[in-house]
């Protein structure tokens, strides 16, 4: 989930209708491409929904849904989107931004005071933006949680509340906000502070201001304890070094990612809200602007991050916009232009789960490739 890459390595209005999606029967340049990420020593299984510039939308499933009886790969199933959550998270801030309720540039302190006590950061000097853009400068409780691969799966059914997670960043060493550092302790505390002016679940915030809004049937924040997938899914699985086996990890508690990577949806609903948001029906202009104001990452690549959403230069020019993420049993890069396509691509294991490691590479490509060829 706390992976940094996302595709080289992803006044409210209601959104229009969707165009129908049609289900991809033949094996066109992209299906060829997902059926080549799958198999001995790679994924499971992997499933994608591709958009392009006409609004049209074609599904793609590869490998099996399911390892023990050999299932297929539902079409645009449900699964778990790790760190692609963020952007939802960064959205329903950037809404309260909008409305009055929170200043960007005022600091955490302000909204959570003596919450963050991390060494080496000052909550007095780091703000919302820089939580956002992560460049607060916050350590990443997850590297207390997950130091090597054999330490996820004791995690498999543990819940935590946001507040554990802070007391485990807070027992870490930060260092001065102002340089780029991916940490899902921000998305945390941007959370809190959605949760703390207006006073309801941010959950709640969520599942109102995005999901009910723009109409995601198939896209949820997992209520407390909840541990299955409510939909037709495949089972995303884990590598446990400790028996070099691949654990079913369908099942599982995700609260250790809450706001920076608990939700569920599928790639359809992922490119609707991807389209939704650069279409300019989820915020007002101003705090649009604001999102795609990126800091540069890595100067060669052109890779950069705004407020929730990497920029990725394309193979064919232009940019994409979107999060990718991360989290045992499933990993999803996803991207969408300024000209109407978007792609989501989900496989059902993360990269230190597949023995072939190239396989990361191709991912990227695959979506620079569906941005480029529809």
């Amino acid at each position: 989930m706390a992976a940094a890459a996302v595709i080289a390595a992803g006044g409210l209005a209601v959104a229009g209708p969707v165009p129908a999606a049609q289900a991809e029967t033949r094996r066109d340049a992209i299906g060829q491409r997902i059926d080549s990420l799958v198999g001995t020593d790679r994924h499971p299984g992997a499933l994608a929904a591709v958009r392009d510039r006409r609004g049209r939308t074609h599904h793609y499933t590869a490998g099996v849904g399911d390892l023990r009886t050999g299932a297929r790969v539902p079409n645009n199933g449900q699964v778990r989107i790790g760190s692609a959550s963020k952007m939802f998270a960064s959205v329903v801030v950037l809404q309260l931004v909008g409305e009055g309720k929170v200043d960007l540039d005022a600091s955490v302190e302000t909204y959570l005071p003596g919450l963050v006590r991390s060494a080496g950061v000052d909550a007095n000097t780091i703000t919302v933006r820089q939580l956002l853009q992560h460049t607060s400068g916050l350590p990443d409780y997850t590297d207390s949680l997950f130091q090597s691969m054999g330490d996820i799966p004791p995690y498999q059914h543990v819940y935590f509340e946001p507040r554990d997670l802070l007391d485990l960043a807070n027992a870490m060493e930060g260092r001065p906000a102002g340089d780029w550092a991916y940490s899902n302790t921000n998305y945390v505390l941007a959370g809190l502070i959605a949760q703390r002016v207006t006073g309801r679940p941010f959950n709640e915030l969520v599942t109102t201001r995005i999901i009910e809004r723009i109409g995601l049937r198939d896209t949820y924040a997992p209520e407390v304890g909840e541990q299955g997938i409510r939909g037709k899914h495949p089972k995303g699985y884990q590598l446990d070094p400790a028996t070099d086996e691949l654990l079913d990890f369908s099942r599982m508690d995700p609260s250790w990612g809450w706001a920076a990577g608990q939700l569920v949806s599928t790639p359809g609903d992922l490119n609707t809200f991807l389209r939704t948001l650069l279409d300019g029906k989820l915020l007002k202009p101003a705090q649009l602007a604001e999102m795609r104001t990126t800091v540069t990452l890595d100067p060669q690549s052109g890779l950069g991050y705004g407020l929730g959403v990497f920029s990725t230069p394309l193979s064919c020019g232009g940019v994409a916009w979107g999060h990718g993420g991360d989290i045992p049993g499933y990993s999803t890069a996803n991207g969408a232009t300024d000209d109407g396509r978007a792609v989501t691509l989900v496989v059902t294991s993360l990269t230190g789960s597949v023995k072939d490691k190239s396989v990361a590479a191709e991912r990227g490509a695959l979506v620079d490739a569906a941005l480029c060829t529809n």
